[in-house]
């Protein structure tokens, strides 16, 4: 028997890897409607039990709202698979008549789960869904801090699609995640492509595993209020974004940038909303718990703006919803221009549009390259400006950027994985879908001959031209000529 974790942890990897080979072969043989069988039964027992992962998620990890847990999770269960229900994944997906291109879908294989504290359960149902609509198997590698939450909602998966005809073996989830066991299932023979969701580091190591990697950045997002927004309704998009599950997910607001035409009467409907503005000696009070030793401090994230203050020592009116900081600096040095995964803001005073620009890059750049940014705006030009010049994947507008980032108030793809393009080191700045773990064999069938006249100049042999007259020397004249030296030569 094994007893040292790591060791543990390890064989249980290969174990689940052993047993998700063979079932993933098996799922690949199904049809689609087969397939969609079971992804539908999974995602019905998502909603099911989508409340009690919720207290299940918020209990072990201490981050965030349990409402708002069972809302995500209810996200993923009914938004996501809405969006992909109708997708096609087996077999030829697509024919384009015209240019004779059929499209044919193969499963990439075993996907490895890589699952953060922060949105622990939606988080599994959502890479569940999507890699077994792609006829892929699973193996979940939760945080440590959301183990028992992600293995009991990956079990309640695994149940819900083996009734449905899935074969045993599709979907495990690691019981006593380590370091090593993760590390072993990134970087497994078996493992056919990584979806990482986490922090830095460990999206960084499943792109240095050797394998196929889909992975996230931090999300710093800034957000412009323009002189031509609706105020009210900004700031209740704002805040209700913000506060959602304590500003856990990656896409929330960071910092708010004011156009000073319209800072005063923003700031008051803020103040009327429950933002709660800092003075300086609160400020710097909580500036002081939000970084620990140059990283976020995990005791923070999460927690209630009542929790924080407490915290910092400093008290708040009843009923703040959100902590507000105005900041003029960007910076390491400077904790509230940072990602505060927490109901915490900071706010910026901006000239104008061009200004909101330049601070909007300043921000991303300090740690949100390649993720989401927001804009309240009704000038289109304005809006097509941010979108042209800002290195953000989502550019959200006249919308909470913590919904409209995943998909759930815009049109984009709904997802809990958001890729950050190349701004971000990512491969994608899609928001990922089964698309994504699937290999599309095209079948290409002739359109065209080749034209005779270049075929047989491709296939003659490289003529050259004299110096002197630009002549073509043809290959007769050359033998012709070397013959000639030859009788020559033979004369003398």
């Amino acid at each position: 028997m094994i007893y040292d974790d790591d060791l543990r942890s390890i064989q249980e990897v290969r174990d689940y890897l052993k047993q998700a080979k063979p079932a993933q072969k098996e799922l690949e043989k199904m049809s689609q409607e087969q397939i969609d069988k079971i992804v539908h039964a999974m995602a019905q027992a998502a909603e099911h039990a989508a409340e009690r992962l919720a207290v299940m998620a918020v209990s072990e990890t201490g981050f965030g709202k349990a409402a708002d847990k069972r809302t995500k999770n209810l996200f993923a269960a009914r938004n996501v698979y809405d969006a992909i229900k109708s997708m096609k994944t087996v077999g030829i997906v697509n024919k384009d008549e015209q240019l004779g291109v059929w499209e044919v879908a193969q499963p990439v294989g075993i996907v490895a789960g890589i699952v953060p504290s922060t949105n622990p359960t939606s988080t599994v149902i959502f890479k569940a869904l999507i890699a077994v609509k792609a006829r892929n198997a699973i193996i979940f590698s939760p945080h440590p801090s959301a183990a028992q939450c992600c293995v009991e909602t990956a079990r309640l998966l695994a149940e819900a699609a083996e009734q449905a005809g899935a074969p045993k073996g599709l979907i495990h989830c690691i019981t006593v995640p380590t370091l090593q066991a993760t590390t072993e299932l990134m970087k497994h023979k078996l493992t056919d492509v990584i979806l990482a969701t986490g922090g830095t580091a460990m999206v960084k190591a499943a792109y240095s595993s050797g394998k196929p990697a889909y992975g996230v950045g931090p999300g710093n997002v800034p957000v412009y209020i323009h002189p031509s927004a609706d105020v009210p309704t900004a700031v209740r998009q704002l805040i209700q974004s913000k506060t959602f599950d304590y500003g856990t997910i990656c896409a929330s607001e960071q910092a708010i940038l004011l156009d000073a035409a319209i800072k005063d009467r923003t700031i008051a409907e803020l103040k009327r909303q429950g933002a709660y503005f800092l003075n300086e000696t609160e400020k710097a009070k909580v500036a002081a718990i939000i970084m620990v030793n140059g990283a976020l401090n995990a005791k923070m994230v999460g927690r209630s703006p009542q929790v924080i203050a407490e915290m910092a020592g400093i008290t708040i009116p009843e009923g703040t919803r959100v902590l507000v900081a105005e900041e003029t600096q960007v910076g390491k040095a400077h904790p509230f221009s940072v990602e505060k995964l927490a109901p915490i803001l900071a706010c910026y005073t901006v000239a104008d549009w061009r200004e909101g620009c330049a601070l909007s890059i300043q921000l991303l750049e300090l740690g949100g390259l390649g993720h989401t940014l927001g804009l309240h705006c009704r000038d289109e030009q304005v809006i097509e400006a941010f979108a042209l010049e800002k290195p953000a994947s989502r550019i959200v507008v006249n919308s909470g950027t913590t919904f409209g980032g995943i998909g759930a108030t815009t049109g984009i793809q709904p997802s809990m994985t958001l890729g950050c393009g190349s701004f971000g080191n990512n491969i994608t700045s899609d928001n990922i879908g089964p698309q994504h773990l699937l290999n599309i064999k095209r079948v290409a069938f002739g359109i065209r001959e080749m034209p005779e006249e270049e075929v047989r100049q491709s296939a003659a042999p490289a003529e050259k031209a004299t110096p002197a007259s630009g002549h073509v020397i043809s290959r007769d004249e050359v033998m012709a000529i070397i013959k000639s030296v030859i009788l020559e030569m033979q004369s003398k």
